[in-house]
């Protein structure tokens, strides 16, 4: 197997870095990266160092079990695009244009008929790190993909989810023909694989967080050096563009340009934006996502308990491993909505911080972006001396890099299995034991 030499993006380390939460402001990276923040449109890090610390005395890898959002896309609704770009031909037929705003209807309509017919779709981008990251796995952890290593491969029935594990897998069997590899997309997963809970979804939004939200939102919305930029009538704007969504849609617009790769000859709407733009639009974003699929207390803080389906699934397919002299892979293809949740269930790196002051989310450090950049990923690494090793251990990656669980370990970044079932069982067996109660 070649070494892997990764791809030179315009990155940096402090962009996508997963550290335990700690005190850091959106300003500390955007003016540097200006193209790539806003939580899950994220593009992957797959350029930043990684270091790997070795594994306790005369343990080896042998089982590696994975969950995995899908790779880059095309946006998925057809208004993100087409909002603004018919307020702008309106505005253009009334001559409420300026030089900059004609500038941006052909840009648009480039990307419009770039995207037409693929809405939601897996990009040759997300398709090459979907192989990357599938390569780095097999680099890193030789052992475990050895010889007639099994991979069980399954995907949500999502066809950009399906195609990232597709990806993959054909990249693994690339380097390794022997693998025995089996690969599912079906209903009969999706109990698990992306599980939906009525009471809990429902819940997300509560009066009282619907209230905390707009307080925090409403006055980051308004944006007048970007309408100013592109209408030379202040009084047209205010009558007659619904400015909020006017903004933001432009914004996802231009933020998804990287991830769909629809560079077009006429520009980056991305250059539209400051970094101060940039930055109360990453604080939304945040705070949407820490809402809505966080720990957070303005509604009830249980939101991500809705992925225990998944945790216990992946113990138990970890136990029936560990119970045989196998060796190989589960790879699990979804979506940022379980995967963020899952971070959270597992506190990895202090995602289960709980609040009702959205204002301190940045103040902890607390970043969607951290979790679920596009093809963002948990990785747990199994490791141990042979089948008859009962002291099996394990690191967690979040992102291919070593992360933090709430749980005591003297052989740190790495924790013995034994203490990660007894805890996290306890935690489910908790939560579901309250939930009949009631």
């Amino acid at each position: 197997m070649n070494k892997y030499i990764r791809p030179t993006l315009l990155l940096v380390v402090a962009l996508m870095s997963v550290t335990p939460l700690s005190a850091q402001t959106a300003g500390d990276y955007i003016e540097n990266n200006l193209k790539f923040p806003a939580s899950n449109y994220n593009i992957y890090p797959d350029n930043s160092p990684v270091v790997l610390t070795p594994a306790p005395a005369g343990k080896r890898p042998f089982y590696i079990s994975h969950y995995g959002h899908h790779g880059s896309r095309y946006l998925t609704n057809f208004r993100v695009y087409d909002m603004p770009y018919q307020t702008l031909l309106k505005a253009d037929s009334l001559g409420k244009l300026t030089t900059k705003g004609k500038e941006i209807i052909p840009i648009l309509k480039d990307i419009i008929a770039d995207s037409e017919g693929r809405w939601g779709d897996l990009s040759g981008i997300g398709k090459r790190q979907q192989r990357q990251i599938a390569y780095r796995m097999m680099n890193n952890f030789p052992e475990v993909f050895k010889g007639k290593a099994f991979v069980d491969a399954r995907s949500t029935i999502v066809t950009r989810c399906v195609l990232s594990m597709g990806t993959a897998v054909l990249k693994m069997v690339s380097e390794n023909p022997k693998l025995r590899v089996s690969m599912s997309n079906s209903f009969y997963d999706m109990w698990y694989m992306n599980h939906q809970n009525h009471i809990l979804r429902d819940s997300m939004m509560t009066t009282q967080a619907e209230r905390a939200f707009d307080s925090f939102t409403d006055k980051r919305w308004h944006n007048p050096r970007l309408t100013a930029l592109l209408f030379n009538d202040a009084s047209y704007v205010k009558e007659s563009i619904d400015e909020k969504w006017f903004c933001y849609y432009l914004m996802k617009t231009a933020l998804i340009q990287k991830n769909a790769s629809t560079d077009t000859p006429k520009g980056m709407l991305i250059n539209l934006f400051t970094p101060e733009d940039i930055y109360q639009f990453e604080l939304q974003e945040n705070a949407w996502w820490y809402v809505n699929y966080g720990p957070s207390i303005l509604n009830g803080g249980k939101r991500p308990y809705v992925q225990r389906y998944l945790l216990r699934k992946m113990i138990q397919e970890a136990d029936s491993i560990i119970s045989t002299n196998e060796h190989g892979a589960s790879l699990r293809f979804g979506h940022e909505t379980v995967l963020l949740p899952l971070a959270c269930l597992l506190d990895i790196n202090g995602f289960d911080y709980q609040t009702n002051d959205l204002e301190t989310l940045e103040q902890k450090g607390w970043w969607a972006r951290q979790a679920i950049p596009m093809a963002g990923n948990i990785q747990f690494i199994f490791y141990r001396k042979n089948a008859k090793d009962k002291d099996v251990v394990f690191k967690v990656l979040l992102n291919e890099r070593e992360a933090t669980l709430p749980i005591q370990t003297d052989i740190a970044p790495y924790y013995h299995w034994r203490d990660f079932r007894t805890y996290y069982i306890q935690k489910i067996k908790d939560y579901e034991r309250t939930v009949s109660s009631r």
